[in-house]
């Protein structure tokens, strides 16, 4: 087997390497995977809570699955309850709200949803949209969705790295990713 390129990163001062892969013809991203990694869990909750300490908000909220463990941990950090969008609707959510978005890595559309039960928890809230990685914004701007259907307001946005050379500048963020185009 051959080895993948990679892409060395520093985050919340940690060296983390990147493996590349096309997410299109001649474009390829880092993929950022934190799930297992408690090491770079903990220091970027610790470096975002630390950013986010001045922003007034009730409630967290982010898109399974990647970003629980981020959320878990800013959760216990900054003493605010989170709230995970779901990407498949279950019977016991009730009467969930949904948004349609297009993730850079799936590339299809998937549909997040927003438990019946959790929609009281946003309701005349400001929350803070927690994510992992915002590429194109489109799963970011579906939970901005979600939050403003449940009645809430969106306090931030913040995520451990945005990706490309969009405008990112109402993002919280630790650090940018390039996007490789050949």
């Amino acid at each position: 087997m051959t080895q993948r390129e990679s892409y060395t990163v520093e985050v919340a001062g940690l060296v983390r390497h990147f493996p590349l892969f096309e997410v299109a013809p001649g474009v390829r991203i880092a993929v950022f995977n934190m799930l297992g990694d408690t090491y770079v869990v903990k220091a970027s909750a610790a470096a975002l809570a630390e950013r986010l300490r001045d922003v007034r908000a009730e409630v967290l909220l982010t898109a399974e699955a990647k970003s629980i463990p981020l959320i878990y941990e800013m959760s216990a950090l900054m003493g605010l309850p989170y709230v995970v969008l779901r990407k498949a609707y279950k019977s016991y959510m009730g009467q969930a709200i949904s948004a349609e978005t297009v993730s850079i890595t799936t590339g299809a559309p998937q549909t997040l949803y927003l438990d019946e039960k959790d929609r009281e928890l946003i309701r005349d809230k400001r929350v803070i949209v927690v994510d992992d990685v915002i590429s194109t914004g489109s799963t970011l701007n579906g939970m901005e969705k979600l939050v403003l259907k449940a009645g809430g307001h969106v306090a931030q946005v913040a995520a451990i790295f945005t990706e490309g050379e969009d405008d990112w500048s109402r993002v919280v963020a630790l650090a940018n990713l390039p996007v490789f185009k050949d």
